[in-house]
């Protein structure tokens, strides 16, 4: 079997072949129990992954380019600042869940009809007809309920 001689994206689980001796195209892969998959496919689909294949090639070449054209102190420079970047992301991340911490304190801190209709609304994505429907009572009824749950989650959360 002839194949492209390329590296990989490492996120790339395909491998692409072409039988010549048949003109046949194979896409193969690893499934979930890491057992060999292999298929036959048409030209076309064989195309569409051989140029996804070489789009990751051209990226991997590009960043290959600029990494090894820069100088010892360049490259330390940019590598710093990239573990500065990650450690932004990382305190963002941090920030966010903390933020989700007490977002969830305080919604379970409504009263229960509250939260419950809360959760149903934001969380179920359920319509304040289908609320009402299912807890027997106006639609008035669960838009003021949601009204106040946030209106006690916004003085909550402000302090």
């Amino acid at each position: 079997m002839n194949n492209p001689k390329r590296r990989k994206n490492k996120y790339n689980p395909y491998t692409l072949n072409y039988n010549s001796q048949d003109d046949k195209y194979i896409i193969s892969f690893n499934d979930s129990n890491n057992h060999k998959i292999i298929f036959e496919i048409d030209h076309s689909l064989y195309m569409l992954f051989n140029e996804f294949e070489l789009e990751d090639l051209s990226e991997l070449n590009e960043f290959d380019r600029h990494i090894e054209h820069l100088n010892i102190m360049e490259r330390d420079e940019i590598l710093y600042k990239r573990t500065l970047e990650k450690s932004l992301l990382v305190d963002d991340i941090v920030d966010k869940k903390l933020e989700v911490e007490t977002l969830k304190e305080a919604i379970n801190e409504l009263p229960i009809t509250q939260k419950r209709r809360l959760k149903k609304y934001y969380f179920e994505n359920k319509t304040l007809e289908d609320i009402a429907k299912d807890e027997n009572c106006s639609k008035v009824a669960v838009k003021y309920s949601i009204d106040c749950a946030i209106g006690n989650l916004r003085k909550k959360l402000k302090n």
